[in-house]
């Protein structure tokens, strides 16, 4: 599990793709100190689990699930990633619950300055926009925010400067696809609103068949 707190901005050293996979090499420092192999480490956002470890960085396999439903395939050498590592038993929450486990992506439709706060509206589809409400939380690109508006195609966060600087957000522009995960606690009630199925009818002889016909 994650909080959507970032702790560093790594960058693609080498991308080795297959038919429809990938291995990414990740240069990073901080996210290496008490790196193992096996851990898991969100990257944009999205957790992969660290395949190897040298003194510069990681690499992490990405599987063909992950290329489509996420930006990761649209990486290059020297494209700057959002790192976290999985939250410690020990560490502050200072997020929301983020699994790591993208939803699908959204495209940057606006970029502007309000003062001290910069605004993001993003474009989304409306089977992710079902579970993104004003005050909620949302996790672009692995970075824990607070929805600050909704509209039918679209949602807008806003932002103080140290985000976007401490983040891949100082990168972004308008047409740019990034990452989200919804809150999972509204898929969680989604689900639990929803009416049970009907058993299916049992099929063969049965102690009610039998009854039904005189036996």
């Amino acid at each position: 599990m994650f909080t959507g707190i970032i702790e560093e901005v790594g960058v693609i050293r080498a991308i080795r793709r297959g038919v429809h996979s990938a291995v990414l090499s990740i240069g990073a420092e901080l996210v290496l100190s008490d790196l193992k192999i096996g851990d898991s480490v969100a990257v944009n956002g999205v957790c992969l689990t660290a395949t190897g470890k040298d003194g510069g960085g990681f690499t992490a396999d990405v599987m063909h699930e992950t290329l489509n439903r996420s930006s990761l395939g649209a990486l290059t050498v020297g494209s700057h990633v959002n790192l976290e590592r999985a939250m410690a038993a020990d560490g502050r929450f200072g997020g929301h619950i983020v699994s790591g486990h993208i939803d699908g992506t959204g495209i940057i439709a606006a970029l502007r300055a309000d003062d001290n706060a910069l605004w993001y509206t993003v474009k989304a589809e409306p089977e992710l926009l079902r579970h993104i409400v004003e005050k909620g939380s949302i996790t672009i690109d692995g970075i824990s925010l607070t929805v600050a508006s909704v509209e039918p195609d679209r949602f807008s966060v806003s932002i103080i400067p140290h985000t976007a600087s401490a983040t891949i957000l100082r990168e972004k522009r308008p047409g740019d696809v990034v990452n989200l995960e919804t809150d999972i606690i509204a898929k969680y009630v989604e689900k639990l609103l929803q009416p049970e199925p009907a058993p299916a009818p049992k099929k063969g002889i049965t102690m009610d068949f039998l009854l039904e016909n005189g036996f």
